[in-house]
């Protein structure tokens, strides 16, 4: 089918149907329209705008686990007046956020396109990961200043009690992350175990200071395993972080090469030169591409889309390609 560029003139009338339907309440037929509109058929991409069902279940009883033993963790924490402890502790209350965001995008992900939401839910994942990882640098950084302030003004602390308490959440974090090991294929998922590896840390920390404590008295063991334990999830934090925001900015996935794509679509013979090309994921691992083909003979497009679409596939991965097909005499570039 041959594509053309330029502007519609529309009259309008009092009665326009256009005009009336925009602000008319959805019915049924708009659903039924809407699921017609977003179909896939034969020769298009496989990929349906809605994300896999990946770990719900794993998800859910990450989070039971880590809220539980949070709450039991806090109140311990406080009363012991352990900053390791406390830090443990923060990092459990944020795990069980970052468990029941992931939890809440899992399920958000998957709802089918909309009329609406025309790609469907799928970036709700890298959303709640981006939101993760900003709560997981502010817990960092009351860390780091609460640890500062115990290295100047030491306070006693029980380290009897903190080394058992520890002792107990290092068991449960290892229970966590053994059930998150069998889902890393969400990025959602990975940024709550980036938080569940932290508290882990934390946990063999707050283990440490109590020992230490415990049979030393040296109370400023507390907050240098604090901040040892700040800076080692620090990198993992950035990392997610970074990873959600190139996929929130619709950035080009990592594992494509953004002028090898262009270089080899306008090797394709029959195409002239490629233009306004774009490249992104609409959902984690699927990638999608658009763009402008200038070709010679548009009687051979049909058949020289199908040999692009397979090189795409093939070369690349990627799977929903979008591309008009112009004349020379059409780019204003002749």
């Amino acid at each position: 089918m041959q594509t053309f560029s330029g502007t519609l003139a529309v009259q309008s009338f009092d009665r326009s149907p256009i005009l009336s339907s925009v602000h008319r309440m959805p019915t049924k037929t708009d659903a039924a329209l809407s699921t017609h509109l977003h179909a896939h058929r034969a020769g298009d991409a496989q990929n349906d705008h809605v994300a896999e069902q990946r770990g719900k279940k794993v998800l859910a009883w990450s989070l039971i686990l880590t809220l539980g033993f949070a709450c039991v963790e806090v109140g311990t924490g406080f009363w012991s007046n352990s900053l390791a402890l406390i830090s443990d502790a923060g990092h459990m209350v944020t795990d069980a956020m970052a468990l029941g965001l992931a939890l809440i995008a899992q399920i958000i992900a998957k709802r089918p396109p909309s009329a609406k939401h025309s790609f469907g839910f799928g970036r709700a994942e890298a959303l709640a990961a981006f939101v993760n990882g900003l709560v997981m640098l502010a817990v960092i950084c009351w860390i780091g200043f609460q640890a500062v302030q115990r290295l100047i003004q030491p306070e006693p602390v029980q380290g009897g009690m903190v080394a058992v308490v520890a002792a107990i959440g290092l068991i449960v974090n290892l229970i966590v992350a053994w059930i998150l090991s069998h889902d890393q294929s969400s990025v959602n998922t990975k940024a709550a175990m980036v938080h569940v590896m932290g508290d882990l840390l934390g946990s063999v920390a707050a283990l440490g200071a109590g020992a230490i404590i415990y049979y030393t008295g040296w109370l400023q063991a507390d907050p240098l395993l604090s901040v040892l334990v700040t800076l080692l999830i620090l990198k993992s934090t950035i990392s997610v972080l970074r990873e959600s925001y190139h996929f929130l900015m619709e950035g080009v996935p990592h594992s494509i090469d953004y002028l090898l794509v262009g270089e080899h679509l306008e090797q394709v013979s029959g195409v002239l030169s490629v233009h306004d090309l774009h490249v992104w994921e609409m959902t984690p691992g699927q990638a999608a591409l658009i763009g402008h083909v200038e070709i010679d003979d548009m009687q051979e497009w049909p058949n020289l889309l199908r040999a692009i679409k397979r090189m795409l596939l093939e070369r690349h991965g990627i799977d929903h390609v979008t591309l008009q097909a112009e004349l020379p005499d059409m780019t204003g570039e002749h």
